[in-house]
């Protein structure tokens, strides 16, 4: 059996029904915040695909995404917290985990510009239903501090695995294009 089958295997095996955003729990501080990207498969396939991306990017990719992400993630989260409501953003996040796969999958270069716009657009909307989970009595800095650290540590696992060697990179490169894309046409007929 082939890794892409292989892959194909599990990602059958998820339950994407439920996303980490079920908007039932209430979440209080750094430790909930943390946790929230790990409790979800669109959260875990795009940053960690971020990463990747970045890596196949080279140059001032590998930190200049991370570090876009994370900051279009916070700005998400503030859009959130100040009360604004924004329609569609489940859409958002599930397109993210699609586009991330084919950019992977297809690995075209594309500019560092359109690479960047890309990774806002995206990182607003897992910022802004990352923050939706949070309750009145929460600490919001404390949260989003939490989610924030997440994300850096999902965004390192990425490069770091890249990192590794080019036949390592390739091989990632597919199978997370992979997983990310068909994980992602699941998250958009669910969404």
């Amino acid at each position: 059996m082939s890794k892409q089958q292989i892959s194909i295997l599990i990602l059958a095996t998820l339950s994407f029904a439920a996303h980490a955003h079920t908007g039932g729990g209430i979440m209080h501080g750094f430790s909930d915040g943390f946790m929230h990207p790990w409790i979800g498969v669109d959260h875990l396939l795009v940053m960690t695909a971020i990463g990747v991306w970045a890596v196949v990017l080279g140059g001032r990719s590998v930190w200049l995404l991370p570090t876009v992400f994370m900051t279009g993630m916070l700005a998400g989260a503030m859009l959130q917290f100040s009360g604004l409501m924004l329609n569609g953003v489940e859409i958002w996040v599930a397109l993210s985990v699609f586009a991330l796969g084919l950019v992977l999958l297809v690995n075209q270069h594309m500019s560092i510009h359109l690479s960047v716009a890309l990774v806002v657009i995206f990182a607003l909307a897992h910022g802004y239903v990352h923050a939706a989970e949070i309750g009145t009595d929460s600490n919001a800095a404390s949260y989003a501090l939490g989610f924030l650290t997440a994300t850096a540590v999902l965004h390192a696992t990425g490069i770091i695995a890249g990192l590794s060697g080019s036949v390592i990179l390739k091989t990632l490169q597919t199978s997370v294009g992979l997983i990310c894309t068909l994980a992602g046409v699941v998250l958009l007929a669910g969404a």
